[in-house]
């Protein structure tokens, strides 16, 4: 069996992939054949489950900096090729409205990630790709003609395809339960690419301290540092949820990558500020005036009253750092107040690693970008064969840039298959 364009994992990029490709191929006077495979047989686990199951479609600012792995100026070209403003017209053409939040995210209207994935599906059909579920790609070998790829059907029987081109969009290994297994990532190796180490990454972190764990569901805005080696090499600022196995929420999530990256030889710690929005010296002349003002308020119902922190959280903060509850504020002396100021705005979290892929939203390291054409996502040592997605060694923070690099790639990946066949 033949087709002239194989797209394989019917993920996010790998959808938007098969959409663009076929589409462009309607240019053609010959038609030409657009297949999508994928190892599920149900689709788009991800984007089902995604931004709380409604599906954080893009951004309304979207720049390299949001972005880890590979050179920025690879990351920049990719964006600008297709921006978000484009992505927000395609969905609107595919009957998929989205509405702006305040934080710059963008769902869809029904606030359903299953909008999304419906719309998706139906712009394939149109599109005139055709998509194939339930096979899983087990190899790959280059053919004169094009493709060798070698298929496992959910019953066991082997199929075999050959494609002209090859759009590789498998994804990396976070949440292995939605079919993402690597595969993609040893096939690209098995054809000649470098694979940069993989670490899961926007993850939960992880803590052995009963304390913190007993704060489950509480949730503060924060700011994280992550020191490597005793230098900063991060800082992330946003919501911080307090769980019965440790820390998730965007913050926790966004800096995740940078610990699970580090390994075991280097030395690394997690400093948290309770109170993002103050400095040392406007947290400590907000204690001063207090201390003026109401000298016989106690730590704690300046902590809750004044530093707006919940109750229970107090309880526990100033349990940890042997702190008493009841003592006026004039009653501390001045290495207290310092002690407490760095405390709540430099507090060394206690953490012990990361959750791993299970709970991880997007995989860190993937085919190497110096490997690849930054103008249409096509190998620079097999000719014919794109990348697009997850698989690449890019990994955006959360709010919606892991989808916009999907949406990009995949679109620069299938018009360039495409247009490859042009004759």
């Amino acid at each position: 069996m033949e087709t002239d364009i194989a797209v394989v994992g019917a993920g996010a990029a790998g959808l938007m992939a098969a959409i663009q490709a076929a589409s462009k191929l309607k240019e053609f006077s010959t038609p030409k054949r657009v297949l999508l495979f994928d190892s599920r047989a149900k689709i788009g686990a991800k984007i089902l489950i995604s931004g709380g199951t409604r599906c954080n479609v893009t951004n309304r600012e979207v720049t390299p900096q949001d972005y880890y792995g590979g050179p920025s100026h690879f990351v920049r070209h990719v964006l600008e090729a297709y921006t978000p403003e484009e992505t927000i017209h395609f969905f609107k053409e595919i009957g998929v409205e989205l509405v702006l939040e305040p934080s710059g995210k963008y769902f869809p209207t029904t606030h359903s990630g299953r909008t999304v994935l419906n719309a998706l599906v139906g712009a394939v059909e149109s599109s005139g790709a055709s998509l194939l579920t339930g096979v899983r790609l087990t190899g790959v070998k280059k053919d004169p003609r094009g493709f060798d790829l070698e298929f496992m059907k959910e019953n066991g029987q082997k199929e075999t395809w050959l494609a002209r081109r090859l759009v590789l969009a498998t994804g990396g290994l976070s949440y292995p339960e939605t079919g993402s297994d690597g595969k993609g990532l040893a096939i690209a190796e098995s054809l000649g690419h470098t694979v940069v180490k993989t670490a899961p990454a926007l993850t939960p972190l992880l803590t052995d301290d009963e304390d913190w764990k007993n704060l489950s569901g509480i949730a503060l805005q924060t700011r994280l540092s992550f020191f490597l080696d005793e230098k900063k090499r991060a800082e992330v600022r946003g919501a911080m949820l307090f769980t019965h196995f440790g820390f998730s929420g965007p913050a926790a999530l966004d800096i995740s990558r940078h610990v699970a990256c580090a390994g075991p030889d280097h030395k690394t710690r997690i400093e948290v500020s309770f109170l993002p929005d103050h400095t040392g010296e406007s947290l400590k002349k907000a204690l001063e005036e207090v201390c003026r003002q109401h000298p016989q308020k106690r730590i704690k119902t300046f902590l809750h009253e004044d530093c707006l922190l919940p109750d229970r959280w107090v309880e526990t903060f100033l349990k940890k750092i042997d702190g008493d509850p009841d003592l006026p504020i004039k009653r501390l002396g001045s290495r207290q107040k310092l002690g407490l100021v760095r405390f709540l705005l430099y507090y060394p979290l206690e953490t012990s690693g990361v959750y791993g892929y299970k709970k991880a939203e997007v995989t860190a390291g993937g085919v190497e970008l110096k490997e690849v054409k930054v103008g249409t996502m096509e190998s620079k040592i097999v000719p014919g064969f794109y990348f697009a997605g997850e698989i690449l060694d890019i990994d955006g923070r959360i709010g919606g840039f892991n989808f916009q690099w999907a949406w990009s790639s995949g679109t620069i990946a299938g018009r360039a298959a495409a247009k490859s066949l042009e004759s």
